[in-house]
Parts: C-alpha cells; sequence; structure tokens
C-alpha cells in the first residue's frame, strides 16, 4: 500500500514521521523547514492514524518502517534524511537498519523503542492529556488542553488513535532487541533530544546513542519531547546542519 503523505517544497529531500499525537504534531514542522531552506518534506499519516486503513500486515515499527522505504522507491528519492520524532524515531532507527541506498541519514528526536534499565519510558497510556503535557514541554502551560472542549468527533478521532498507537509501540513503547539491532546500523544518525522531556529522558536518549555506531548525541536546551513543536527554529537548525553534510 502506499500511506497518505502530504508534500511539501522542493530540494533536499526528508522524511518526517510522527509519533503518538499523529501527523498533526509534525506537519507544521515539515511546512516550516520547506518554507526556510530548500526541501522537499514527505509527512505521511502511518496507516491507522487519522481515520486511514491499517492492513493487518502492518503492525510494528519495523513493518512501518519497510512501507516507508517503499514510499522512498514509489517517489524516486534519493539522498534522503529521515527525521522521526518519538514513535516515528523508533521508526527511523528501523529504516535505518533497512541499510536502504535512498536514505543518507537519520535524526532520532527524542524517540522511543529502546530499554533502557533505570530509565523507563512514562506510560503514556494511563496519563490524562495534561499529565502529558506536564511530561512533554518545556513550558507545558504554553500547550495545555482542555479535553472538555473537545467534540465527540474528536474524541472519537483521539482514542482511535490511540489504539493504532498501541498496536504498533505496545504498552511499553519498547522493543528489547532493538538496542542490540542498532550496533549494525551504519548510516549517519544525529539523535536529537530536547532535555526538558519527562517522557523520555535525556539519559535515555544518550543510551539510545551509545547503541548506534554512527550516531552523534546532540542535546537541545529549553525544549521537551516534541521540539518541533515547542522549538521549532531550534529543531530546524540542528535538522538541516545534520543533513547539510551527508
Amino acid at each position: 500500500m502506499t500511506p497518505h503523505f502530504e508534500d511539501f517544497g522542493s530540494g533536499r529531500p526528508f522524511l518526517l514521521l510522527h509519533g503518538g499525537a499523529g501527523p498533526v504534531s509534525v506537519a507544521s514542522f515539515g511546512a516550516h523547514l520547506a518554507e526556510r531552506r530548500p526541501a522537499r518534506v514527505l509527512v505521511p499519516t502511518h496507516p491507522g492514524f487519522n481515520g486511514t486503513p491499517r492492513p493487518d500486515d502492518i503492525a510494528d515499527a519495523q513493518a512501518l518502517a519497510q512501507l516507508y522505504a517503499d514510499l522512498l522507491e514509489e517517489q524516486d528519492l534519493t539522498d534522503v534524511t529521515v527525521v522521526g520524532n518519538s514513535l516515528g524515531g523508533w521508526i527511523a532507527a528501523e529504516m535505518a537498519l533497512l541499510n536502504s541506498p535512498r536514505v543518507a541519514g537519520v535524526v532520532i528526536m527524542n524517540g522511543v523503542g529502546i530499554t533502557v534499565p533505570g530509565h523507563p519510558i512514562a506510560d503514556f497510556f494511563s496519563l490524562t492529556l495534561p499529565e502529558v503535557a506536564e511530561l512533554s514541554y518545556h513550558e507545558p502551560d504554553r500547550f495545555r488542553i482542555d479535553p472538555s472542549t473537545f467534540t465527540d468527533a474528536q474524541k472519537a478521532a483521539m482514542a482511535a488513535n490511540r489504539e493504532t498507537l498501541a498496536v504498533y509501540a505496545g504498552k511499553g513503547m519498547e522493543d528489547p532487541t532493538l538496542a542490540g539491532r542498532l550496533a549494525a546500523v551504519t548510516v549517519p544518525t544525529l539523535v536529537l533530544w530536547g532535555q526538558s522531556d519527562r517522557m523520555v529522558d535525556p539519559d535515555y536518549g544518550r543510551a539510545f546513542a551509545e547503541a548506534i555506531p554512527t550516531a552523534t548525541y546532540r542535546p537541545l536546551e529549553g525544549t521537551g519531547h516534541l521540539p518541533q513543536l515547542e522549538t521549532p527554529d531550534l529543531a530546524l537548525d540542528a535538522v538541516w546542519e545534520f543533513a547539510a553534510q551527508l
């Protein structure tokens, strides 16, 4: 299948992968990147999010990674920088393991997926939206959402997205085999981490980088789990600087 995707701009190609918050959490950053730099940015919607169909055989991060590697083939894109946030970071890591000749580099931005003793991922599925905001942002008051203002349709869509996230990531949002498998990565990788993230803490990010032989760890100050939303210019500069060196 070909996933639904938005396509912004022209120039250096990027594939931008969203997390559990859905494509809305990265689409504005994709548009921002394409506006500020000579970049073409593809922003797919993971099957099952936002009411899109999800085939039974697409049920984990590895399957999504292959789906997006196939998308790059279909679009005949080369020298692509793959950027993933949260679950998208996990998918980006799995794409790095595919050794696609179309991928020039990978950016894991506050990703999930590995197991780090002593640094558990926050239990997203047990948290309310205000609690998620509290743990996700350097300045949570700027991003709080009042669930009482949602329509029934919005509530249903959010519930469906959470169910889809649980299919892909499991309740713990980790694969115990991933860290060990990452030793095989050969593509240049940037592990970009908002230092105020309390969903997935900075030491978890450092462990992610240490698991990848080609990785560089870059801290982002004054931002949390979603740098592309909270500090888009900071995230853009870091992503572009990495991509320009590939």
